[in-house]
């Protein structure tokens, strides 16, 4: 593995769990990571709540978009070294091929965008989202990739998909 790797976020929708994942890795993963997220269905428009959530804690927005995951199983797409699907649906559904055979693992959250109620309930929702998302990618930049064996690495990324955000 080269010492800078392209993480894909994948759901369903690609407007809410994985926008966040991109956006905030893209802000943490200095040098090393870059961010990028997408759906098998995509919904076609970041859902607003995520936009106010990253634009409130001045994270990127600039260039989000809800995409489909085709974009980056095709010639010329940006080599992928790691797929962490965030939501369960994507989790079970049949993946594109991947060129280089990405390291791959599930990372699941509940959806926020599937959360009614007041506006307050919502934001929390969203909120609640970063916060596990944001956990598990700090862990995640400060595993020592290059020092991993491929079933270390497996067995580390699984152990953070498991990771719940401090309360």
């Amino acid at each position: 593995m080269s010492n800078h790797y392209n993480v894909l976020f994948l759901c369903t929708g690609n407007s809410a769990r994985s926008i966040l994942a991109e956006s905030l890795l893209n802000s943490m993963g200095g040098d090393r990571f870059t961010g990028y997220s997408a759906g098998s269905y995509p919904k076609g428009q970041v859902h607003p709540l995520a936009l106010e959530l990253l634009d409130g804690l001045h994270l990127p927005t600039a260039g989000l978009r809800s995409k489909s995951w085709d974009e980056f199983a095709k010639a010329g797409a940006p080599p992928i070294d790691f797929i962490f699907t965030v939501c369960d649906s994507a989790a079970g559904e049949v993946c594109p091929v991947w060129p280089g055979k990405p390291v791959t693992a599930h990372w699941g959250i509940p959806d926020p965008a599937a959360v009614e109620g007041p506006d307050e309930v919502r934001r929390k929702a969203f909120k609640d989202a970063f916060s596990a998302m944001q956990a598990r990618l700090r862990l995640f930049v400060n595993l020592r990739l290059e020092a991993l064996d491929g079933m270390s690495l497996q067995h580390e990324l699984d152990a953070i998909g498991k990771t719940t955000a401090p309360t």
